[in-house]
């Protein structure tokens, strides 16, 4: 899948959720309620074991999610994420190798930053769609919408990540610049413990409309 593409997916789902699978064994479930809820993209995280099997098994059976993959951290992990099918990889923060091998790999690879210094790093190496982390942690949307300021003539746009709930999702869709957020609330750790399909499938069908609202009224 082209960048740009991926890019256009995220955008349009204005949503992405954060996943730490316990096991890969309840990837096609959790997809299936996120595709429940009208949400075609995942980002299944690589801090649990099985994360490149999970991506694997949702690509090959569910076609129409757009995966990702996240907390890449090594070249390695990018190889790994690459072979497993993912469509797009995401960074906590900038490595220079870590972006030189999703580059090499035609993986689009959105690295994370959360200062003016790490923004003009960023554009330096020809990225403009990057993850912000940690989002709340760091002002949250207000925080953002000042730093895109003198960034955003220039493409930048942001995935804020991080400390995001339902409730704060608004306040950062009507942010100019903010393509989509980043949150584990829909796909919490206990709801996939209790595998909880139902209840995602409503956090995630509530999220989408959330979401739809938001950017209405700013149109």
């Amino acid at each position: 899948m082209s960048h740009a593409r991926a890019e256009q997916r995220v955008r349009k789902a204005g949503l992405v959720p954060v996943v730490a699978l316990p096991t890969p064994t309840i990837a096609l479930p959790l997809a299936e309620a996120l595709l429940g809820g009208a949400l075609d993209v995942i980002e299944i995280t690589f801090r649990t074991e099985g994360a490149a099997q999970a991506i694997s098994d949702i690509r090959n059976h569910l076609p129409e999610m757009l995966v990702g993959a996240g907390t890449i951290t090594s070249p390695e992990q990018v190889l790994a994420a690459a072979d497993a099918g993912a469509q797009f990889a995401v960074a906590p923060g900038f490595n220079e190798a870590v972006v030189a091998a999703a580059d090499e790999a035609g993986l689009p690879f959105w690295p994370g930053v959360a200062t003016p210094s790490e923004i003009e790093t960023a554009l330096a190496t020809g990225h403009r769609f990057l993850k912000y982390f940690p989002a709340e942690a760091m002002g949250g949307a207000t925080t953002i919408e000042a730093l895109l300021g003198p960034y955003r003539h220039l493409g930048i746009e942001f995935i804020p990540t991080g400390g995001i709930n339902a409730e704060l999702a608004p306040s950062y869709w009507q942010v100019a610049g903010i393509a989509a957020i980043g949150g584990s609330w829909i796909a919490a750790k206990q709801l996939l413990i209790d595998e909880a399909w139902t209840q995602i499938e409503h956090l995630t069908r509530t999220a989408v409309a959330a979401h739809a609202a938001a950017t209405n009224e700013t149109n």
